[in-house]
């Protein structure tokens, strides 16, 4: 009962303050990383597509470089026999897209389902 009433004031409170700061436009700056393009890029289409239904500036996805970390190691656990490498690697893509909106709206976009191994970093700056 207590948790309740917890959550009821809580509420209140939020739509309180959202009046106030719901003219005010944030600079939001989105980053996404992966190592998977492919769920890297629908997460990227959803939250554009989110943004343009809800009418806002959007631009991006900008695609940054993508990062190569490479690890050479000997195949031979000894060190004996015939000098043969291993080459292995691993690409991180990264992706920004920047929005200019009130916060509020902000979560509303971004409450969609995110792919496995997508990290989503939101950054909001005042203008």
């Amino acid at each position: 009962v207590l948790l309740e009433v917890y959550f009821k004031t809580m509420s209140y409170v939020d739509k309180k303050g959202v009046s106030g700061e719901d003219a005010k436009i944030h600079r939001i700056r989105i980053t996404l990383t992966s190592r998977n393009v492919k769920n890297l890029e629908k997460v990227c289409s959803d939250l554009k597509r989110g943004a343009v239904d809800k009418k806002l500036k959007v631009s991006g996805p900008v695609r940054l470089p993508t990062k190569k970390l490479r690890i050479t190691t000997r195949k031979a656990p000894s060190g004996e026999g015939t000098n043969t490498w291993d080459k292995f690697e691993m690409r991180i893509h990264k992706r920004l897209i920047d929005l200019h909106s009130p916060s509020e709206v902000v979560k509303q976009i971004t409450a969609i389902s995110i792919e496995p191994g997508v990290e989503v970093e939101v950054t909001i700056a005042d203008q």
